[in-house]
């Protein structure tokens, strides 16, 4: 396995209806459906890895942001949870879209702090770099590669 520059990813596919192999620098994962959805359930599904890039990188910037302030925070959970909210639930929705995409972020802080810190960091958990990306405006440019 040729180890892929960081900011890089490969998907090819695997064995079984939508089993994928996923590089990402030298570590390789398996994505998959869950059988109930025809795949073999070999790996989390297309959306838990969505869901464990922004719970990691969440929990990362908190913790990052409590040792760079001395803040007494001793561990934190983060739990999250996707699902699909129909347009007729939103009163607001004016787009085409069928549905709209709901992730909940379920944030645990252990330790001796203050009301203030709590809510900072907080604050700060809405700044990892993976919750901006997934809020903010996005371009995704597909590009054919291949033999014609």
């Amino acid at each position: 396995m040729k180890q892929l520059p960081n900011g890089v990813v490969s998907i090819v596919e695997g064995e079984g209806m939508y089993a994928q192999v996923v590089q990402a620098g030298r570590h390789e994962l398996i994505a998959d459906e869950p059988r109930k959805q025809g795949g073999q359930d070999e790996g989390p599904n297309p959306y838990d890895f969505l869901l464990m890039a922004l719970g990691s990188c969440t929990s990362m910037t908190i913790r990052s942001y409590a040792r760079k302030k001395d803040i007494p925070l001793d561990s934190l959970e983060i739990t999250l949870k996707h699902t699909h909210v129909h347009q007729d639930d939103c009163e607001h929705c004016d787009e085409e879209d069928k549905h709209l995409d709901r992730i909940e972020k379920f944030i645990t802080l252990r330790g001796d702090l203050s009301p203030e810190q709590r809510t900072r960091l907080i604050d700060i958990s809405k700044k990892c770099p993976v919750h901006r990306t997934l809020e903010g405006q996005k371009q995704i440019v597909t590009i054919a590669e291949g033999e014609a």
